[in-house]
């Protein structure tokens, strides 16, 4: 009896070569470039297939067996209610607290604590603080938070050596988010470095700053570009730290780092190896040996959208699942009903629970660095790591992170591919499930939480320059929604679009079926119709509906046959003619009929439905 069974015996031996040219054969000519390679933002190449990568190593991260820690936002601005949040989240099943100060990275929508020592010590009222990691996410406006709650731990008579608290101090972070800084960055160092030397002179182990790219990533950059904001902030707080006195190995120890995570999985799972590598590097530079870092992560705010929030849950399990395999050490999964207000307790149960059924269920921990070794993630992680590389010595080369930031380098090269993403957006390139794509009108609401939201206090202009402004990709799209809901609620009504089916069922479903996602992302409603006996019967039709606007759907040998008569038909009875599909040989000939917009795959669908909107006076 044989050792092991070979299930592929059978069959012959086949490489890369082999398979080129069943591909080509299958393009029939087409371009195998143009067809089956893509690009991302940075211009790194992804193939369609990927051999095994040999002789490589698992990058040192979290180790096997070892879970991330479940951490939950304590964002709310009532004190005694996050309290009472964060208690619920911990005895169901939390690890850890992200203690969110108002005004910080991450506060978005306006909420979080006011940082002082009386809101921090109700807020962690009865959380064991020895037993549970708490990460801090400070504003420029409340920058003694920090300090705040090591007078908390203090007043508790808690061993500061015995918590596991991570300072998270990053006014580079700030000041590209903000567009300010209160003093020039010579000024600023010494004055935090003098907080850290507090805190680590009271027993607390840190780390105590933290290298955020949640800045760029919200802004619409690219993955390069937030590996390479992190890294050169990093290397600027080891600088810090080094000319006050303290000791490389020792300055290391005091740093981390925090990633977005999005749902484009490969992608970000590639970033947090590559984040790795590239801090391997710096530490090598410095004649240090490598040590893994603390590496954080939160899903991405960008994503997170206010029609059919439901989707959110799936694109925030897909990011939990590329930081965890990735190697993160903490994961924030923000509640999906976020981008509408405060969440409810429901909506931060489900977060907690994505990652409890991931880690749990799933057992994502259990292997380290699970994918070493594939083709397509080594190769990514490489071509990622170097993209990022070199961003980083051009932000040296401007004379380090705070320099870079006051120019507005980064700023600059973030606004060009913040610019192209939403072009991709706007010709849905770059699907939005439930906004842009498959569009739900009758969705139900979401509750949130009915609580005002914090001002902040503006900074001292002392220094201004570009700021990385805080984006969602959905917004466009959902400014249409907005007008189309106010547009109800004034007349009993949306603003329609009648489908003007011509031909068999078969010949109109298609593009019927296209046309009622297009405009229905931009709130328009679309009648819906098993087709017309005649073009008369079509125009009662329309005239019925109450639509000012129509759209010619139907397949081409049937526009060759009906589409001008019955352009000129619709219009004649007062419509704004639009078709579905491309003219081609017709477009004259449409045009003198009446037809002025032509709804396709790869058109602008953002521009063509703001223009039905102006057309309808929803504007």
């Amino acid at each position: 009896m044989s050792d092991h069974l070979s299930l592929a015996a059978e069959f012959p031996a086949n490489d890369a070569a082999e398979w080129r040219k069943l591909v080509d054969a299958a393009l029939k000519g087409a371009s195998f470039e143009k067809k089956l390679v893509s690009q991302t933002y940075d211009g790194l190449r992804v193939e369609p297939l990927y051999e095994r990568a040999a002789g490589v190593e698992p990058v040192a991260g979290r180790p096997a067996g070892a879970a991330w820690t479940i951490q939950q936002r304590v964002d709310h601005p009532d004190p005694i209610a996050a309290n009472a949040e964060a208690l619920h989240d911990l005895e169901n099943g939390a690890t850890g607290l992200s203690l969110v100060i108002a005004g910080s990275v991450g506060s978005y929508g306006g909420y979080g604590l006011d940082g002082s020592e009386a809101a921090i010590a109700k807020a962690l009222q009865d959380v064991w603080l020895d037993a549970i990691v708490i990460d801090t996410e400070l504003s420029a406006q409340a920058r003694d938070a920090g300090l705040n709650l090591a007078k908390v731990i203090k007043a508790r008579g808690i061993d500061p050596a015995k918590t596991n608290i991570r300072f998270g101090h990053d006014p580079l972070g700030l000041m590209a988010r903000n567009g300010v800084a209160p003093r020039p960055w010579s000024d600023t160092a010494p004055l935090l470095a003098g907080m850290v030397s507090d805190l680590a002179s009271q027993g607390f182990k840190g780390p105590f700053a933290v290298a955020d790219g949640r800045p760029v990533h919200a802004a619409g950059g690219s993955e390069a570009q937030e590996l390479a904001f992190v890294i050169s902030n990093a290397i600027a707080y080891l600088r810090m730290f080094e000319e006050s006195g303290i000791a490389l190995d020792e300055a290391r120890k005091m740093i981390y780092f925090r990633l977005t995570a999005d749902a484009d999985e490969f992608l970000n799972l590639a970033k947090f190896r590559a984040l790795r590598k590239l801090w391997a590097h710096v530490e090598q530079a410095s004649d240090l040996t490598p040590q893994p870092a603390i590496v954080t992560a939160e899903t991405a705010w960008r994503m997170m959208t206010t029609r059919d929030p439901y989707v959110n849950m799936l694109r925030t399990t897909v990011a939990i699942t590329a930081a965890g395999l990735g190697g993160a050490d903490a994961v924030t999964a923000l509640p999906f009903s976020i981008a509408r207000g405060l969440p409810d307790r429901f909506a931060r149960r489900a977060a907690r629970n994505q990652q409890l059924v991931l880690l749990e269920e799933s057992n994502l921990f259990r292997v380290a660095d699970p994918a070493a070794g594939s083709g397509a993630i080594e190769a990514l992680t490489t071509q990622m790591a170097q993209s990022a590389w070199a961003l980083v010595q051009e932000i040296e080369g401007a004379g380090g992170a705070a320099q870079a930031i006051e120019q507005g380098l980064l700023q600059a090269q973030v606004a060009r591919v913040r610019e192209e993403r939403e072009k991709s957006i706007a010709r849905r390139k770059e699907a939005l499930t439930g906004t842009s794509d498959y569009p739900n009108l009758t969705e139900a609401s979401v509750k949130v939480l009915n609580v005002p939201r914090v001002t902040v206090p503006p900074l001292p202009p002392a220094l201004t320059f570009d700021t990385l402004p805080l984006m969602r990709l959905s917004e466009p799209f959902e400014a249409l929604r907005d007008a189309s809901d106010k547009a109800a609620a004034r007349t009993g009504a949306r603003p329609k679009v009648f489908l003007a089916t011509l031909g068999k069922l078969a010949d109109f479903t298609p593009r019927a079926m296209f046309a009622k996602s297009f405009y229905e992302a931009g709130g328009i409603e679309a009648t819906a119709s098993d087709g017309f006996k005649e073009q008369a019967e079509m125009v009662a039709a329309f005239r019925k509906s109450g639509a000012r606007l129509a759209c010619l759907c139907g397949s081409d040998a049937v526009y060759a046959e009906q589409a001008v008569a019955a352009a000129k038909a619709l219009r004649e009875a007062g419509a704004l003619v639009h078709l579905a599909g491309r003219p081609g040989e017709l477009e004259a000939a449409l045009a003198d009929a009446g037809v002025g917009t032509y709804v396709f795959t790869g058109s602008n669908v953002l521009s063509t439905l703001q223009a039905a909107h102006d057309s309808l006076g929803l504007s």
